[in-house]
């Protein structure tokens, strides 16, 4: 079976401040990118979309797709603003696009496998690859919508420079329910981890919570309901400024009108991210650890 990696790479990172997608982490430079997609070859992924912006298109191309052009497909999406379906057009007024899910529907004419979706500044390790590959092995008809998600422990995603956002997951025999959405989550002096739920109610958190950090999976089936999805949020959306239509959004309304089920994987391997300027050292010194355990080659 083929698989595709799609990458969603057109976001600025605001709390950073830069380009994060082209920051060198790795000991002979790598980026978090080079890791993702060497992890992606080996899991047995046979191509890669990245989903990026025309402005920086040359600048990535040459420092990012270019590594892997030998060793795997690569192709590229575009998010553009205009890129609206028949009979909308851009507010006056409106800069960013619309969100992650629009970001996965400039890539609908890309695919035709089943297909992983993670983000282009996250470290996700190489187990979560072998996870969505194994599940997509399994008898399921590729013509038909099938989502699926890799949960992380909340313990191994959590910032040691401040407090983090993340997507509890409620979970019944390995099927995901629903996703609420916890603000300003981190460790407090008694080693407890809390955060404010979708009420604004403060609450404690199991370490061993499962959380979403979009690494998703899904068939190709997916993009009509995008598609449908997108047209329902342009109706009732589309005129505010900074709306945004998010992936999970769509995934949690397949889960509650019992279009789709979500099946849910779990990895125990820590994710890195960058979320504050901090994180960077943090995230060097735990790349350069997994390469001293021979996890990594030295240079990719």
């Amino acid at each position: 079976m083929q698989f595709t990696l799609l990458v969603l790479a057109a976001g600025m990172g605001s709390r950073y401040g830069s380009l994060k997608q082209m920051d060198p982490v790795g000991p002979s430079g790598e980026t978090v990118l080079d890791y993702s997609v060497y992890d992606a070859i080996r899991a047995g992924f046979n191509k890669v979309v990245f989903v990026i912006r025309h402005d920086f298109e040359e600048a990535f191309k040459s420092t990012i797709g270019s590594k892997f052009k030998n060793t795997i497909e690569v192709d590229y999406a575009f998010q553009e603003l205009e890129d609206l379906p028949d009979g909308y057009t851009v507010p006056s007024g409106r800069q960013k696009p619309w969100g992650t899910a629009h970001a996965v529907r400039a890539a609908r004419n890309k695919i035709d496998t089943p297909f992983a979706v993670i983000n282009a500044d996250d470290f996700y390790g190489q187990d979560a690859y072998v996870q969505i590959v194994r599940h997509f092995s399994k008898s399921i008809d590729v013509n038909q919508l099938h989502l699926c998600m890799v949960g992380y422990p909340l313990q191994n995603t959590l910032s040691k420079n401040g407090t983090v956002n993340r997507g509890i997951c409620r979970i019944e025999n390995r099927m995901l329910l629903d996703v609420e959405e916890h603000l300003d989550i981190g460790i407090g002096v008694d080693g407890r981890i809390s955060g404010s739920n979708s009420s604004k109610e403060s609450a404690e958190l199991s370490p061993a919570a499962l959380v979403s950090m979009n690494f998703w999976g899904f068939t190709p089936a997916l993009f009509p309901e995008i598609e449908r999805n997108f047209i329902e949020f342009l109706k009732t959306q589309g005129e505010a400024l900074k709306s945004e239509c998010y992936l999970p959004t769509v995934v949690n309304e397949l889960i509650q009108s019992r279009k789709a089920e979500c099946a849910v994987t779990e990895t125990n391997c820590t994710w890195f991210g960058v979320t504050y300027p901090d994180d960077k050292p943090y995230m060097q010194t735990s790349i350069a650890d997994l390469v001293k355990k021979g996890l990594y080659p030295e240079k990719l």
